[in-house]
């Protein structure tokens, strides 16, 4: 009998935790409003040991109702400027009209500050544990356009529809785990039952993994009845024409429509078939019958380099690109719905075993597949280490980048807390390569066998990290707990080297040091010919520690050989035993990925232009490779086809880094450069730096703040038609730089001190720009600056400029930096003065002083002004202004400004007005490139 009320009581508690949730909703769409009128019951079952005083509902259709939404925010920090541009009608919202009880009495609610898209239900009497409560919602969703997530109205009238329906948050450990939208993908539901009616235009067809229970059209209207038990994600696709295939395997039913590459139908069942058991055979079976991927979901989170390749190209066998991508999605699908874990706080459990699994499944079925595929059999390519890398090889490589930036963050950073490209590659490809390391220093399956009893355990039951983690090290045959202390929990880089080898007849005597102050593991190679001969795994290294291994006709040692671990600097892991070198030297054309065996030295063809010099062409060596590094030089002698005579710059850098710092990098070293700053007139630059960096340890704030120190030494050509005032001259510099780059509000600071033989000056320039919710944006910029002291200069080149600063530090991209007159002098950069028009006096030798303003009239087109005062010695002060029309393409980087009114008069009126217009233009390849990696890092 007492056994009889234990499993009676056992099941009744675990009906309570995982069946008694469900949400029955009626809904009816308006096509012309894209608008969903929706009559809603939920029944939410208290499963905890908490008595309930309110509840928590999820409301992410309500994230695109307004501007200043989390969602909105979200999309500011990263620079998508599509939605703050969007019409309203685009967006989407929540139109609440009622929420009640089974006895129709209204019930309290109000969404919490600065979570719009979170709804709390007051409760008038608490809910006990075990009990249920039953709330009537009637609401209209208006769905956004699909381009801010991929999710919604698409161009062709199209739903695809995700969180579109209001589901109860989850209560556990004494508080609701509940978070609004940022496009993330990571709702966080209760488990519940649901059951869906829907009306709408006989036109549309229905996609879903839910069961259809029926189909009935009456009065121009179609209504389909689904119904799905134990959800925690519900997509729904309404679509003019049935766009996906419907593939029947052994023991699913698959709904796609991820690209193909046109295979035939028998081919793709076979695959997917092969993915489900694999799937099966690695972690149990998928409690669902049907299994709904989509090619937006496919998108959202890709396999990244495939997705970057033109439709055209397919480098890789029939079948593989269409089997990998179905892997992932479908695999990522699995796991979603299946292992109930909180995804916003413990998404890194879910990328160990996606990423995992990913690397033995291509590893069991592509062996030999190259990251490239068939481009590394290409005369050109494969003379690159890139065309050596297999496929695996990506997802150490991906982490390393931001490793080496150090911008990595730890697995355990909840997911809106990480930067995107972390968020997006390097953190779930750090988590699956832990695993995998985790596997290689055990030298077994038992991490295998523990992640399939972890699936098999927690299969549609909320678990957690914690649980994860437990399963890891029961199952372990060493101690692991430096995996989780260390990697998970930690952005501590593994770094060791070979410190000192000793010899004897028949052993070596190994001392490897620990770079860090980390527990890392790390393997140790004894190889002959290039070949494998031991393989040895030393652990606990404080900082050095020693081990004697047998000679065994070693010829050079090397740590963490095969690669397994992702170490972040390979370069000094080799010690030569019987060579005469540690590792052999290596030259390459152009840029290549980093290969730890050699010494690699690079060179490739480097062009640059300016009006004197014409182009200039010549090699460039460096040792820069894709992924940074702490020291770097770069020598690149070029020729001018005008000047006909040598050109070029060198330099060479070191960095220290610091981890977790405000302080999180020091720099130092010296550049030089040589190019005509005029027609048969050259000069030489070398400027000896240092420079400090510093940045909020929370790493999505975009704050930085830089102090640099250097000494500019310049030497020119005397120019024989002009008067050179100190044709050579060193100037001390001390300048500090402060940004926050924001969308919305953006700030930058730059305070300057210069100190040289003959003056000493200081300025200040302050940056502000505002987008308001109307989308008007102002611009406005402060610069005043003052000299200290000046001895008496014949000219201006040192003073202070209103219009076009003389660069006699020779630090901006002047393409004809000498020109009085024709299209190079139309080039401004806006700094100092930062006026446009040319007005006089154009410098000042005592101060400046100067405010510019812009602000938009249109998408693209700005009006601006500017005034300033301007007082050279001797002269009273003279206050100057002008005014015109901006084309601004891409700020800072592609500008037309078009003058109209100043102390000129109006200038459109003038003679060669042409010549009045003034531009910026960027053709820096680097600068550029930071145009568009600013929102992923």
């Amino acid at each position: 009998m007492r056994f009889y009320l234990f499993y009676l009581f056992f099941f009744v508690g675990i009906g309570w935790g995982f069946a008694q949730n469900s949400i029955s909703l009626q809904a009816h769409l308006n096509d012309s409003t894209h608008t969903f009128t929706i009559e809603q019951e939920l029944v939410y079952t208290n499963s905890s040991n908490d008595t309930l005083t309110q509840i928590y509902l999820n409301d992410w259709a309500n994230a695109f109702s307004a501007k200043d939404t989390p969602l909105a925010k979200r999309f500011a920090e990263e620079f998508a400027r599509r939605f703050r541009f969007a019409k309203n009608e685009e967006r989407g919202t929540t139109y609440i009209n009622k929420l009640s009880n089974t006895e129709d009495e209204a019930l309290i609610w109000e969404r919490p500050y600065l979570a719009q898209d979170l709804i709390r239900v007051k409760l008038y009497k608490p809910l006990l544990p075990g009990n249920s409560i039953t709330i009537n919602l009637d609401y209209q969703v208006k769905i956004p356009i699909d381009k801010f997530t991929r999710y919604g109205v698409d161009s062709n009238n199209n739903y695809k529809l995700r969180y579109w329906y209001i589901t109860p948050g989850v209560y556990k450990n004494g508080n609701w785990e509940v978070y609004s939208h940022k496009d993330l993908g990571d709702q966080y539901n209760a488990m519940h039952d649901v059951e869906i009616t829907l009306t709408t235009p006989p036109k549309y067809y229905v996609g879903s993994a839910l069961d259809f229970e029926g189909v009935s059209t009456s009065n121009g209207s179609k209504t389909v009845k689904l119904s799905g038990k134990d959800q925690l994600d519900t997509k729904l696709y309404l679509t003019n024409s049935f766009i996906f295939e419907s593939i029947r395997t052994e023991d699913h039913e698959i709904f796609t429509n991820v690209d193909d590459d046109e295979l035939q139908p028998e081919i793709k069942r076979i695959l997917l078939d092969r993915i489900l058991k694999y799937y099966n055979k690695r972690l149990g079976e998928y409690p669902h019958q049907n299994i709904f991927v989509t090619r937006d979901d496919y998108l959202i989170s890709p396999i990244y380099g495939l997705n970057q390749l033109p439709g055209f190209i397919r480098p890789f066998p029939d079948g593989f690109q269409y089997d990998i991508k179905q892997f992932k999605t479908i695999t990522n699908y699995l796991l979603k719905n299946s292992v109930h874990i909180n995804p916003r706080k413990e998404q890194w459990v879910h990328d160990a075993i996606l990423v995992s699994l990913m690397i033995d499944y291509v590893n069991e079925y592509y062996p030999n597949m190259k990251l490239l595929g068939n481009l590394s059999n290409i005369i050109g390519i494969r003379w690159f280490h890139a065309a050596d890398l297999e496929f695996n090889d990506q997802y150490q490589f991906l982490y390393m980048n931001m490793a080496r930036m150090n911008l990595d963050q730890p697995l355990r950073t909840a997911q809106d807390s990480l930067v995107k490209f972390n968020k997006n590659i390097a953190n779930a490809y750090k988590a699956g390569v832990g695993l995998k390391y985790l596997e290689d220093y055990l030298e077994n399956d038992k991490i295998k066998e523990a992640v399939k009893d972890f699936y098999q355990e927690n299969n549609m039951r909320p678990s957690t990290a914690k649980d994860f983690e437990e399963s890891l090290k029961s199952h372990a045959t060493k101690d692991i707990s430096w995996f989780f202390q260390d990697y998970v929990d930690s952005n501590k880089k593994i770094d060791f080297t070979i410190q000192r080898l000793n010899e004897t007849k028949d052993s070596l005597r190994v001392t490897i040091k620990n770079k860090r102050n980390t527990n890392f593991p790390i393997s140790l190679y004894g190889l002959k010919d290039g070949e494998v001969i031991f393989k040895k795994w030393v652990d606990n290294i404080d900082k050095t520690k020693t081990v004697e291994i047998p000679r065994q006709g070693v010829d050079r040692l090397a740590l963490n050989y095969e690669q397994n671990i992702p170490e972040f600097n390979q370069r000094d892991n080799y010690k030569a035993v019987t060579k005469l070198f540690n590792k052999p030297l290596q030259f390459r054309l152009l840029q290549d990925i980093e290969d730890p065996r050699y010494n690699q030295l690079f060179f490739m063809p480097e062009f640059n232009y300016n009006l004197y010099d014409g182009i200039s062409i010549g090699p460039k060596l460096y040792n820069k490779t894709v992924l940074s590094k702490t020291f770097n030089f770069n020598i690149s002698p070029k020729y001018g086809f005008n000047s006909e005579t040598i050109v070029g710059s060198a330099s060479f850098s070191n960095t220290h880094q610091f981890e977790n710092k405000e302080l999180y990098k020091i720099s130092y070293g010296i550049g030089g450069t040589r190019y005509s700053y005029g027609y048969d007139l050259f000069y030489e630059k070398y400027t000896p730096f240092l420079s400090f960096s510093f940045r909020d340890k929370y790493l999505r704030d975009n704050e930085r703040q830089n102090l640099l120190i250097r000494n500019v030494n310049v030497r020119r050509d005397s120019d024989p038609d002009k008067t050179l005032d100190e044709p050579n001259y060193n100037v001390f510099n001390i300048n500090y730089r402060y940004s926050k780059p924001h969308l919305v509000d953006y700030y930058s600071a730059s305070f300057d001190f210069q100190l040289a033989e003959k003056f000493s000056k200081i300025s200040m320039s302050l940056e502000y720009r505002k987008l308001f919710r109307n989308n008007r944006q102002i611009n406005l910029r402060l610069f005043t600056g003052t000299f200290l002291y000046s001895d008496n200069m014949e000219t201006d080149y040192f003073s202070f400029a209103l219009d076009r600063p003389t660069d006699y530090l020779f630090d901006y991209n002047y393409y004809g930096r000498s020109q009085g007159s024709g299209l190079f002098s139309q080039q401004i950069i806006v700094a100092e003065g930062g006026f446009k028009s040319q007005l006089q006096p154009e410098y000042a030798n005592q101060w400046l002083t100067t405010l510019n303003a812009s602000t938009n009239l249109y998408k693209w087109f700005f009006i601006y002004g500017d005034v300033g005062l301007v007082k050279n010695q001797h002269q009273n002060a003279r206050f100057l202004y002008d005014s015109g029309v901006r084309l601004s393409l891409v700020d800072d980087y592609f500008e037309v400004f078009f003058p109209v009114y100043s102390n000129l008069g109006w200038e459109v009126a003038q003679e060669n007005y042409d010549q009045k217009i003034r531009f910026i233009v960027s053709l820096d390849i680097n600068t550029l490139i930071r145009l568009f990696t600013r929102r992923w890092y």
